[in-house]
């Protein structure tokens, strides 16, 4: 885990987040690698999911009915959550007992256990009753002024008879539109590992007998982290991808919200990933039946997505390019890390010219006899004649040339005189 959670942490904006799923066993050594990796100024929280709906009878001592997901954020300084909407539960808690114009309103307490000075004196009710002070071992929360002016607004409730201890009304119009989001998410708001095996075997009718994945995630629960976490343009990348929850929930949460969120999935199990996770995906973009008799047909979600293959890594173990990756392999990454484009298809690919893009013009001098490229009798050096011989995109050029090779023997005043820019193969290819 700690080279994958290292590279992970590279690839976190700077107000980015990464949740992390895990179970007793291995939560204590998941903590200090991260504390390690990600500073523990930076843990977040720690949340319970609540994820078995009901006793495992079978269990010899206790039924575990949780998991836990750890949150760390690139900078907990700047990484702030969104607030969890507001549910009609919440909402059914607020009543209008005195039929205020201002709507229904839920009673808070008037006392606290917080120290106070302000918060010791008398209070007599409308009935006549003296209110010596809060209850023992706490303070009103409010100063005696601020009281006068509550019970002036009509914010104080003293009840039916108006001799009860008094309490603060908190209207319902005045409250956030969400809350903040709690350590403890029961199944009924995040969902099952049950709820999730039924999602997955109505998407790809596996049938209720099959055991592909025993504990994959619903997709509330990912909801609920993107409500948490994203916006509606960030980019969600699950290392993890199994079965493709994460990218169900995301394409859900943009037609819920209309927004454009990216996903990056990637699974190391091949037959994973071409048989379930891509098969979820093209079923849940353009719809399918869902299983029972009659089958009832699902609406897609819309979107799409790219399928691609990782191919042979470019460096050895030294650091080094792998003389056994393909020169246009080479080619192709050094482009994008330059520019962030795909290399253009090139009409000549005997030149060491790989491309512009913007108002810079690409070279790779690299592998020179096996990919056909120009030679030279320095081999992967640029040297004066070399760079001499340098084709130019286009006449009357006048950008920068960026040029990757193992060496240099131009002088840097020339380089700088004639708009070149050089990059030593392999320390100036990032990964």
């Amino acid at each position: 885990m700690y080279p994958r959670l290292r590279l992970l942490r590279e690839f976190l904006r700077e107000d980015g987040a990464i949740f992390v799923s895990i179970d007793d066993n291995e939560i204590d050594h998941l903590k200090l690698i991260c504390d390690e990796i990600f500073g523990s100024n930076n843990f977040v929280s720690t949340i319970i999911w609540n994820m078995i709906d009901s006793p495992k009878n079978s269990a010899i001592q206790f039924s575990g009915n949780h998991e836990y997901i750890v949150v760390y954020a690139k900078d907990s300084n700047i990484w702030r959550p969104n607030s969890i909407p507001r549910t009609d539960e919440m909402n059914a808690r607020y009543r209008n007992r005195d039929n205020d114009p201002r709507g229904p309103w839920l009673l808070g307490d008037l006392a606290a256990r917080n120290f106070y000075a302000a918060g010791r004196y008398k209070i007599t009710t409308p009935s006549g009753r003296v209110i010596s002070g809060p209850p023992s071992g706490s303070y009103w929360r409010v100063s005696e002024e601020k009281f006068r002016e509550l019970e002036e607004d009509k914010r104080i409730y003293w009840g039916e008879k108006g001799s009860n201890r008094p309490g603060i009304k908190r209207f319902l119009s005045e409250v956030k539109e969400g809350v903040v989001p709690q350590t403890f998410w029961s199944w009924k708001e995040a969902g099952s590992n049950r709820h999730s095996k039924q999602e997955l075997s109505a998407l790809l009718n596996l049938g209720a007998s099959s055991d592909i994945f025993t504990t994959p995630k619903p997709v509330k629960l990912i909801s609920r982290l993107l409500t948490i976490a994203t916006n509606a343009d960030d980019l969600i990348l699950d290392s993890f991808a199994g079965s493709g929850t994460t990218a169900q929930a995301v394409l859900a949460s943009n037609e819920q919200d209309g927004g454009s969120r990216n996903f990056i999935l990637v699974e190391l199990e091949k037959q994973i990933a071409q048989d379930v996770t891509s098969e979820r995906l093209r079923r849940v973009i353009n719809g399918y039946n869902k299983g029972g008799d009659p089958a009832k047909p699902v609406e897609g979600l819309g979107g799409g997505f790219r399928y691609c293959t990782l191919g042979k890594s470019l460096f050895d173990e030294y650091g080094g390019v792998d003389p056994e990756i393909k020169i246009t392999s080479l080619a192709a990454h050094v482009f994008f890390i330059e520019t962030g484009s795909p290399i253009p298809k090139r009409a000549n690919g005997k030149t060491p010219l790989l491309g512009t893009f913007e108002d810079r013009a690409i070279y790779l001098l690299f592998n020179a006899n096996s990919a056909g490229f120009a030679q030279n009798d320095s081999g992967n050096v640029l040297t004066p004649e070399f760079l001499e011989s340098l084709p130019l995109p286009f006449k009357n050029f006048e950008g920068t040339r960026v040029v990757y090779g193992e060496g240099c023997t131009v002088d840097a005043a020339r380089l700088e005189r004639e708009g070149v820019v050089f990059k030593q193969i392999p320390y100036s290819i990032g990964g």
